[in-house]
């Protein structure tokens, strides 16, 4: 296969795009990783996903002359790297399998390239963060879902469809909630930030009286989060149980590539020790001992605001490379 390599002339800007349901921020990359411009747009004003293209172009001329831009890298929920679509995805306004990455090229005339948000993530964490020179690590998002990148040999892994990396949705409690995917028992509904709250109310409702998140009409995984570090034993438990199913899904997923690195990023990777000390210990005790203390398990060095743009700036890095 022909090397690419990165030429360092007037092109040495990127595009960045993290498609989000509500949000989608757009920003200018240099091949550093360095952020020179951003902004945000409401993804829900558009009613087409033509539109949408058309506002994000502007905005991106707004920013930057698109004659010093080398393309445009895309994240985006259900996004495929091969197809340049995105297929279906609930939290968008728009139906069916939209070609999004060839209707950005359509309307710039830039090379474009989409792929999910978590494996755009792991992109970034891999030319931009604390993945730099790794060449097998896994990539974990605890947001409002459960995301994952997966990388061996210094590749992100795909799958023959563009669909590999869904860890969100492997079975992690047999009959457990309902996911949004259809299914029952996704580690996404245990080990995202909406898993954590609804974990906290099982507890609740189990051991009436017991917590001061009880007096709360209503509460976010943040709320726990402080309950937590105020030695509230609810919210201790919470934690514990939400790192021992999410390290239990780490450890089987780790049999399988044989990652050196996990970096964790996300809503819950902001609880810092209070997720991480039961996550190790719980993913040590479930490793099959071949793997015991061999893998590095860390929050992402990505910084929180930036990481959605870098991720889907090192798309189009990656493809100079």
């Amino acid at each position: 296969m022909t090397q690419k390599t990165i030429v360092m002339n007037d092109k040495n800007l990127i595009a960045g795009i993290d498609i989000g349901g509500t949000g989608t921020k757009i920003g200018i990359v240099d091949f550093d990783g360095k952020i020179i411009a951003q902004a945000l747009i409401d993804t829900r004003e558009f009613s087409t996903m033509e539109l949408f293209v058309s506002a994000c172009i502007k905005k991106i001329s707004s920013l930057s002359n698109l004659h010093r831009l080398a393309g445009i890298g895309i994240g985006a929920p259900n996004g495929n790297y091969y197809s340049g679509c995105v297929e279906n995805a609930p939290n968008l306004p728009w139906r069916g399998k939209l070609e999004l990455a060839g209707e950005f090229t359509k309307q710039s005339g830039l090379k474009a390239i989409l792929t999910n948000d978590a494996n755009a993530a792991a992109l970034g964490e891999m030319m931009f963060g604390g993945a730099k020179g790794i060449g097998h690590f896994f990539y974990i998002t605890l947001g409002t879902g459960v995301g994952s990148g997966i990388v061996a040999d210094g590749k992100l892994i795909y799958g023959h469809d563009g669909m590999a990396g869904e860890l969100g949705h492997t079975i992690a409690v047999k009959g457990g909630r309902m996911c949004g995917c259809g299914r029952k028992g996704c580690l996404e509904m245990y080990a995202s930030v909406r898993g954590l709250v609804l974990t906290a109310r099982e507890l609740i409702s189990q051991y009436p009286g017991q917590s001061a998140l009880e007096s709360k009409i209503d509460f976010s995984a943040k709320d726990i989060s402080d309950a937590a570090k105020n030695g509230d034993a609810i919210a201790l438990k919470t934690f514990d149980i939400t790192a021992e199913i999410l390290a239990i899904s780490l450890a089987n997923a780790s049999a399988v590539t044989s990652p050196s690195h996990i970096f964790i990023f996300g809503g819950l990777a902001k609880s810092g020790e209070l997720l991480m000390v039961p996550l190790k210990k719980y993913y040590e005790q479930s490793l099959l001992n071949v793997y015991q203390n061999k893998v590095c398990l860390s929050v992402s060095e990505l910084p929180d605001s930036d990481a959605a743009i870098l991720g889907a700036a090192a798309l189009i890095r990656n493809y100079f490379m």
